[in-house]
């Protein structure tokens, strides 16, 4: 009999402890095509791909000790998207499904509660979605291969893995780290401003190899060059914090997993400004150098047995999971999120079988601003065009404009799109 239940993955025990109504605890992934959607269809291949994708289609569920997932016979019903962006999933609707399939005009767009994948798992359910669609409006026969998976093989045990069980070293790193700077303004309750800036692909790869480094550092050089910027305006030298960039590491290609669960770890990375001024290329070369020395194998199964080791205790795995949770909520506030200003996820360069380039216009992923600072950034490059999406929980824009104004700067366009006008 198959499985119809899983565990949380070690990253995915967080989110329903911590959830709140005014903090998104999801993430979008979306492709635009050449035509208008049509709903039916897409109805359709969402139904197809739910025996290849069994830890999508699933409800949140509490038991005594732990939330678990559960597989759900309902199906996942698409919707027109209907609001901003990742407006907050209720335990509700969680109850009923943890994943929105919404299509708007000519794109399909897809909401993963963070429990179920991160961003990578998530992009290969939307490009294996979309190849499905374009298979059954047009007749079309897309290879598998990259993000579009085989929908005519079960998936693979290792993709439902919990990988970080696996991967964990057998003495825990530590979690101290100086708090950073903390982003703020005025809250905007019930709408996220979303801004996104277009930019050519060959553009970012031109400057970054310039200056020796990879497009993620050269974005998180200039954003924490524009943090500096904001906090110096604010407060006097000595009373600065230092400025880190939240960088999501995907694990998948350090230790060779296959898992389509959460399989990422963070680094926060960037500078004190109390120890003197940066350029952006000092500000580059250190966060370059900082990722390089902190994403091997042997530092992140260190920092992977920091969250799975305190699971694995027997007291803990006996406590009722409503202490569990006040205990976690508790911690996260004091240190979850203290380490970085916001992230900067970038899902990198995202290729796509042949037959289905000229209808697949544009792919975006977008995540919510966290529980604890209102601004959040996420990167994915597609047909030679790099989509930033800079997504706000506050009225000020002044993060936004001082970022693209750097990027323009430095002589990269940028076509600016706002949800806001």
């Amino acid at each position: 009999m198959a499985k119809n239940w899983y565990r949380l993955d070690t990253a995915g025990l967080i989110f329903p402890a911590i959830a709140r109504r005014d903090w998104s605890n999801a993430f979008r992934v979306s492709a635009t095509l050449d035509e208008p959607i049509d709903p039916d269809t897409l109805q359709r291949a969402a139904d197809d791909l739910r025996p290849r994708f069994p830890s999508f289609y699933v409800t949140l569920r509490k038991g005594a000790f732990w939330y678990y997932l559960e597989h759900s016979s309902a199906r996942v019903l698409v919707r027109q998207d209907y609001a901003y962006p990742l407006s907050f999933m209720s335990s509700a609707e969680l109850k009923q499904n943890c994943l929105r399939i919404l299509y708007y005009q000519n794109r399909i767009a897809v909401e993963c509660f963070h429990s179920l994948s991160d961003g990578r798992g998530g992009s290969v359910f939307l490009c294996t979605l979309a190849a499905r669609y374009l298979e059954l409006r047009h007749g079309l026969t897309i290879p598998p291969g990259g993000m579009v998976a085989d929908l005519s093989q079960p998936p693979p045990p290792e993709e439902l893995e919990d990988s970080f069980l696996k991967n964990a070293a057998p003495v825990a790193a530590s979690r101290r780290e100086e708090k950073s700077y903390r982003l703020h303004g005025t809250p905007e309750h019930g709408f996220k401003t979303l801004t996104t800036g277009l930019v050519p692909t060959q553009a970012l790869l031109d400057e970054a190899h310039r200056r020796r480094i990879s497009v993620t550092a050269l974005l998180a050089a200039v954003m924490a060059r524009s943090i500096l910027q904001l906090q110096a305006a604010e407060t006097p030298l000595r009373r600065q914090r230092p400025v880190k960039i939240t960088i999501p590491v995907d694990l998948r290609r350090l230790y060779g997993s296959r898992t389509m669960r959460n399989f990422s770890l963070v680094l926060n990375l960037g500078v004190d400004p109390r120890y003197g001024d940066y350029s952006l290329d000092e500000l580059g070369r250190i966060i370059y150098h900082q990722l390089q020395a902190a994403a091997t194998p042997q530092n992140m199964a260190g920092m992977i047995a920091a969250n799975v080791q305190p699971q694995q205790l027997t007291v803990l795995r006996l406590t009722p999971v409503g202490v569990k949770n006040f205990v976690m909520n508790q911690v996260y506030r004091a240190s979850g999120e203290s380490g970085g200003c916001l992230n900067i996820s970038n899902l990198g360069n995202v290729e796509l079988p042949e037959p289905m380039r000229r209808h697949v216009r544009r792919l975006e992923f977008i995540i919510g601003p966290q529980r604890s600072y209102p601004n959040n950034c996420s990167v994915l490059s597609y047909g030679g065009t790099t989509a930033i999406n800079m997504i706000r929980s506050i009225r000020e824009s002044e993060l936004e404009r001082l970022f693209f104004s750097h990027l323009v700067e430095l002589g990269i366009p940028v076509e600016i799109e706002c949800n806001r006008r």
